[in-house]
Formats: structure tokens, C-alpha cells, sequence
């Protein structure tokens, strides 16, 4: 009886983490779409509740870890108990980092006014964004429900993202070369684009903390990247 008891308990506390890394997930999302939101709209206020935001994701992600020092001292897990605990606390670290990511775009969005100087540049970032939500989403599904095949897609479809990203750095320099007036707008954009670029970096890590969840190894293969070798230069990555 007592086995079976912490046997429930056990399961209890790892059904927590799970619940808890979920909450997070979804607030990064959210935050994710408000933040571009807020500066497709250039709307000051969004973007300041965008920023406060961050907050609950930062509580969240210290729940997770007391949580998880708490069930390791309380249940000493070995084996694929305790990958489930390492892996809640990596993806949590994960999720903290795009909530401060968003939070970035949406501090940029506070230095904008007026009109960008082609509507072709906001809609690269909503489209590089809309990429990284879906994948995010999926990824976290992937947790939760331990898929591994939709894990490794969302590993693999990080090359699109950073393709995207390279893309829309080239029509930023354009833009700045044709009027120095441009420069600081599109500057702002640049980092914004990146800032989304590396949310989805973070969405490969969750995919490559699932793997090991599962299978209980790294993933073999070299991660997939496109090119931003020129942009990096440019964005100080």
C-alpha cells in the first residue's frame, strides 16, 4: 500500500510539472503574438502589457523549479523518471527565454512612430512569426503528449525560419541603402526579426529535450540551419 501510494504521489507531482511547463507554454504564445501585434500596430500600451507579462512567465518557470528539486529530494527518480523532471526544467528555461525575447520586440515596438516605410517589411515578420508560433505549438503538443515524430518535424522545420530571416534582413539593408531616413525603423525591425528567429531556436531545443525524453540520448543528426551568417554580422548575434 505504501508503494502504491507514492507510486500516485510521484505520478502526481510529475503531472504538475507537466500542467505547469503547459501554462508557460501558453503564455509564451501569447506573448509571442501581442508583442508583434503590438508593434504591426506600433500600440504603445499593448506593448507595455506585453512587457509586464513577462512577469508570469518568470514565476511560472520558479514554480517549475521548486517544483522539481522538491520531487528529485522527495522521490530520488532514476532512469526516464528523472529525464521527465530534467526535461520539464529544460523546457522551462527554454519558454522563459522566448517570454524575454517577445519581451525585446515589444521594448523596440516603444521606440517606433509612424509609418514603416513598406507594409512588404511588417508582414515578413508577422509571416516569420506565424512560423514560430505554429511551431512552438506543435512542440509543446509534442510534450505533452509525447510525439516524438512531430518533435523531430519541428526540429526540422527550424531551416525555414532562419531562411525567412535571412530573406527579410536583405530587404531591410535595400531599404536602408535607398534612404538613410529608413535606417533606425528598419534597425529596430532587424532586431525584432532576429529576436523571432531565435524564439525558434528555443523551439528546437524543447524538440531536442523531447527526443531525450523519450528516447533518452541526444539526437544524432546535426541540427538543420539556414544561412544568417550575413545577418548575424549585422545583428551582433
Amino acid at each position: 500500500m505504501v508503494t502504491q501510494h507514492t507510486a500516485k504521489a510521484f505520478d502526481s507531482d510529475l503531472t504538475e510539472l507537466a500542467r505547469k511547463v503547459a501554462e508557460m507554454g501558453g503564455l509564451a504564445e501569447k506573448q509571442i503574438a501581442d508583442a508583434v501585434d503590438a508593434l504591426a500596430r506600433r500600440d504603445h500600451e499593448f506593448a507595455r502589457r506585453v512587457i509586464a507579462l513577462d512577469k508570469s512567465i518568470d514565476a511560472l518557470q520558479a514554480e517549475v523549479e521548486e517544483k522539481a528539486i522538491l520531487t528529485i529530494a522527495r522521490r530520488q527518480p532514476m532512469a526516464v523518471d528523472l529525464r521527465e523532471i530534467v526535461g520539464a526544467l529544460r523546457i522551462a528555461n527554454d519558454l522563459e527565454r522566448i517570454g524575454d525575447l517577445a519581451k525585446n520586440i515589444a521594448k523596440r515596438t516603444l521606440d517606433l512612430s509612424g509609418e514603416f516605410p513598406s507594409q512588404k517589411l511588417i508582414r515578413g515578420v508577422e509571416h516569420m512569426s506565424s512560423l514560430v508560433l505554429a511551431q512552438l505549438k506543435q512542440v509543446i503538443d509534442a510534450y505533452l503528449s509525447r510525439n516524438l515524430p512531430n518533435a523531430i518535424a519541428v526540429w526540422k522545420g527550424d531551416e525555414e525560419i532562419d531562411a525567412l530571416c535571412t530573406s527579410l534582413f536583405r530587404e531591410l539593408l535595400t531599404y536602408m541603402m535607398e534612404d538613410p531616413r529608413n535606417i533606425s525603423f528598419c534597425i529596430h525591425l532587424l532586431f525584432c526579426a532576429k529576436n523571432i528567429e531565435r524564439m525558434g531556436d528555443h523551439a528546437t531545443n524543447i524538440a531536442e529535450t523531447v527526443h531525450y525524453m523519450i528516447e533518452g540520448r541526444a539526437i544524432s543528426e546535426q541540427r538543420p540551419k539556414g544561412d544568417t551568417t550575413s545577418f548575424a554580422a549585422v545583428a551582433g548575434h
